[in-house]
């Protein structure tokens, strides 16, 4: 369980989490401009694909395999088409790849069955695809159109953490006190501010306060140099 600094941010008068959003969104978007999803893809399906693989791996090492990936499978049918091990093979080095060759394949089962090959926009439609799940379903809804919640991954959590924006660990949770805070228009575009917050600057280990543009509306930072 991470500490919960959402007492400490009181204690040091930085505001309420409401009062305390508006300025986060305005500094990280101003920081990181360029911030967007990382995974590449030229359609719904391979967004959905992308964001399934995603799991448990790194953004990156995704990319190399669906660089060759959708040159292999062009439509729903031909991830059905082939051998279950085939598949396999292909999605290897995610990782976790029986796992993601099943899901893919029941993904893909249910979208010609179900949806008339369409990637549906909403989170409950979403969420009946085999191996999606509440964070896959967020990322997807958000790309193809209306976000519907917050994507929280590890870096969301920690920052959130951190920033004594939640006091819970569970991402569900976590995604509850996010929505009630963070203005609607900004749903699709705050995890983006964050995760890329996180890989740059909020380091999970070694975080480099000393340039982070949030460090004076963040109480873990004053925490640490309180006890400096």
């Amino acid at each position: 369980m991470a500490p919960s600094y959402v007492s400490e941010a009181r204690r040091r008068g930085l505001g309420t989490r409401r009062e305390r959003i508006g300025l986060v969104v305005e500094r990280l978007a101003a920081e990181h401009s360029d911030a967007e999803i990382a995974l590449n893809f030229g359609s719904d399906v391979e967004l959905l694909i992308s964001v399934m693989l995603s799991a448990q791996t790194t953004d990156v090492n995704v990319n190399r395999v669906t660089e060759r990936l959708f040159v292999k499978y062009r439509r729903l049918e031909d991830y059905l088409a082939v051998p279950i091990e085939e598949l396999e093979l292909d999605v290897f080095q995610t990782g976790f790849y029986r796992q993601k060759a099943k899901a893919i394949r029941g993904a893909m089962t249910v979208l010609l069955e179900d949806f008339c090959g369409e990637v549906p926009r909403t989170i409950p439609e979403l969420l009946r695809l085999p191996g999606v799940a509440r964070k896959t379903a967020n990322v997807v809804a958000a790309e193809l159109g209306e976000a519907q919640g917050i994507v929280v991954d590890t870096h969301v959590r920690r920052i959130s953490q951190r920033l004594g924006l939640t006091r819970e660990d569970d991402p569900v949770k976590i995604e509850r006190d996010l929505v009630k805070i963070v203005p609607k228009a900004d749903w699709h575009r705050f995890p983006h501010l964050m995760i890329w917050h996180g890989r740059r600057v909020c380091d999970a280990r070694k975080p480099r306060c000393e340039e982070c543009v949030l460090a004076e509306l963040c109480p873990a930072w004053r925490a640490s140099t309180a006890r400096g």
